[in-house]
């Protein structure tokens, strides 16, 4: 079940200016492309979460460059861009009692549809869970070709 997974970048920031355009530079000189970012902080540190098209090659960089990166396995899950598109999803999971750690969206032109990628304590449980509920789980081939 492994290949289903989508490699997430945790990347972890100092609050301090420009700290987090210095990371996108490094990003964009390798000429790797952002396919979903999200940012989560506190008055310290912040979390920024990137799916990137090559996420092993960014993490490597990145600590060449003192940056503390963790990859995580994450699912993305694509969705109806209307109201009550995520519900459905979310109420699949409710409904086997599987936690959410957290989510974060955004929306894929092609197919105007949203993919929402998500991270649950019980991945393994998720993923059957969701099939089951015949939500449309994205690969990462997918994911890193939109």
């Amino acid at each position: 079940m492994s290949d289903i997974y989508v490699n997430q970048l945790s990347i972890f920031l100092e609050n301090k200016e420009g700290r987090m355009l210095n990371t996108l530079d490094i990003i964009e000189k390798l000429g790797i492309n952002i396919r979903a970012l999200s940012i989560a902080d506190t008055s310290e540190f912040g979390i920024l979460r990137l799916i990137v098209t090559e996420p092993e090659k960014v993490k490597e960089v990145l600590e060449k460059n003192n940056f503390i990166v963790k990859i995580t396995k994450v699912l993305a899950v694509s969705i109806s861009d209307e109201p009550g598109g995520l519900n459905q999803v979310l109420r699949i999971l409710d409904d086997a009692n599987i936690n959410l750690e957290y989510l974060y969206a955004f929306v894929e032109q092609k197919t105007y549809h949203a993919i929402v990628i998500l991270k649950l304590e019980d991945m393994e449980k998720g993923i059957k869970i969701l099939e089951e509920g015949n939500a449309n789980i994205i690969s990462p081939e997918e994911i890193y070709s939109i």
